[in-house]
This record gives C-alpha cells, sequence and structure tokens, in this order.
C-alpha cells in the first residue's frame, strides 16, 4: 500500500503557497502521494475561500520531487477537454512524470453545476465523463485524432508534445459505491476512487466494503494491467497503520488520508483548524 494525503483547498488551504508548503512538509515525512479537491463551491452552508485546483497542483508540482500529484478528482462534465489535455500533459511536464488524472461526475451538482448554468443531470454528466475522457487519452497519444460524440466534437487534430509517462497519465474514476455504473467505468482506466453511498465526509467505507469494490472491478477488467484501488480515511491518532492495514488486506492500494476540519476540532464556522490538521501530515503515514 501506498500512502497519500487528500487536501481540501478550502479557508487557509485556498492558497496554493500554503498548500505547496504542506507538500513539501508531506513529502519530507514520507507519503507517496499529495492530492487536492476540485471544487468551484462546497454545500457546507456558508461561504469559505476556496483555491483552485489546477494552479494549485503547479505549485506543488513545482515544490516536489517524488510524490504522486493529481486533482482528487476534477469534474470533466464542466471543464473542456481538449484544455484540460493540454492542462494534464504541461503538469505532467512540470512534476516529471508524477500526474495521475482524478476525474468523475462532480459533487454536489446544485453547487459544482447547476449555480454556474451548467447541467447538474447525472445522466447528462456521466456522458460528458465518458466523451471527455475518450478525447483527453486520444489527444495524449500525439496520433491524429478526431471525435464525434452527442456533446463534444473535435477534429482532425494532432496535441504535441505528448505526456511524460506512458502510455499515459494513469486515470483513476471516482464513484459512489454500491453503484455499478461508475465502477464498469473505472475498470476501463487505471483506478478507482470509490465512496459510500450516503456517507458524510468524514465517514469511511468498511473494508468489506473495499473487497467487494475490488471483487467488482475484476470481474469487468478487460486485461490484468495493474489497477489501483484508493481509499478515502481519517485515521485516529496512534493507530493510523492498524487501521489502513485492514484496507490493504481488503485490497486497497492506496490509502488516501484526508485532512478533515471536523475531526480537529471546527464547529462549522469561523477558521480551520490548519495548524492541528497540518500536524497529521507531519507524523507521516503510519503516524
Amino acid at each position: 500500500m501506498r500512502y497519500a494525503v487528500n487536501v481540501p483547498i478550502f479557508d487557509g488551504f485556498a492558497d496554493p503557497g500554503t498548500v505547496a508548503a504542506l507538500a513539501v512538509e508531506a513529502e519530507r515525512a514520507g507519503w507517496d502521494g499529495f492530492f487536492v479537491a476540485d471544487h468551484l463551491q462546497t454545500d457546507f452552508g456558508i461561504v469559505l475561500p476556496i483555491g483552485d485546483a489546477w494552479i494549485t497542483l503547479a505549485a506543488v508540482a513545482a515544490r516536489t520531487e517524488r510524490m504522486r500529484i493529481g486533482p482528487m478528482v476534477t469534474p470533466l462534465a464542466r471543464r473542456r477537454p481538449w484544455k484540460v489535455a493540454r492542462e494534464t500533459v504541461a503538469l505532467d511536464m512540470l512534476a516529471g512524470g508524477r500526474l495521475i488524472l482524478g476525474a468523475g461526475l462532480g459533487y454536489p451538482p446544485e453547487a459544482d453545476f447547476e449555480r454556474f448554468g451548467e447541467d447538474g443531470d447525472p445522466t447528462v454528466r456521466a456522458e460528458k465523463l465518458d466523451e471527455a475522457l475518450h478525447i483527453i487519452a486520444g489527444l495524449w497519444s500525439g496520433a491524429e485524432f478526431a471525435y464525434e460524440g452527442r456533446h463534444f466534437r473535435l477534429g482532425p487534430v494532432t496535441f504535441e508534445p505528448r505526456p511524460v509517462q506512458r502510455p499515459r497519465i494513469p486515470v483513476w474514476v471516482g464513484g459512489i459505491w454500491p453503484r455499478p455504473r461508475p465502477f464498469r467505468r473505472a475498470a476501463r482506466w487505471d483506478g478507482v476512487a470509490p465512496m459510500g453511498e450516503g456517507l458524510h465526509y468524514t465517514e469511511m467505507m468498511s473494508p468489506k466494503d473495499i473487497r467487494a469494490v475490488a471483487d467488482f472491478v475484476a470481474r469487468h477488467r478487460p486485461g490484468d494491467e495493474p489497477f489501483d484501488l484508493m481509499h478515502w480515511g481519517v485515521t485516529p491518532n496512534g493507530r493510523a497503520g492498524a487501521v489502513m492495514d485492514e484496507y490493504a488486506d481488503a485490497g486497497a492500494t492506496w490509502w488516501m488520508e484526508t485532512l478533515d476540519p471536523w475531526s480537529n476540532g471546527w464547529t462549522g464556522s469561523g477558521p480551520w483548524p490548519l495548524e492541528r490538521m497540518t500536524e497529521r501530515v507531519t507524523r507521516g503515514p503510519r503516524g
């Protein structure tokens, strides 16, 4: 199992410089990955400063050397796939081949889509996600590429440069378990980022559910290439390693430690407790 930090870039973490400095600390403490949320607004019931995932990741890439980085997850249904293709190649180059593209439908649809005039219908978002992933992979190939879909059309065009990574930047797809469709989609790519249906931001899926995800994806994989299954979690002080081991035994290949303001004393108003949240990073993955 490998270990990553997942940073909700809200409140004090909306500053790319602050997050990049945290990433330096994370790399020093032995974490294997550093990922950030990608939202336009929250559904927390209050107005919070929110950072831009891609600018923040560029700052992180420039200041780190070893960790995998990426958005977890970016809602491709509200982005132009050809622009994402350009941005991801540039970021993979800046990071020296360390980018992972986390992609999903986006949540919550009201906050991240409908308030900005975007279609929040889940069927439409799913169609756009599938089309966008196909287009991005086609543009990454460096070959002439054209596409005619329900939502996106382009080409023929050729994109250079290609990503540093071969055959492509890894793609992890998010989904709500136990809905089957997102996991059939994820099985076609390189990894899956599941969340349990009805769970609060701070609540974890059970090891039993993670095993069920692993079994489902294995049944639907077209080949036997390596595949990553990450698990979001918030570990208790002093017991992180024991908790993580349960999920590794269930089939998770990555632990994604979410920096959670609630478990660090935030009551839903006032500034986030950044110092206490940062302490979880500096303790190291199993601290």
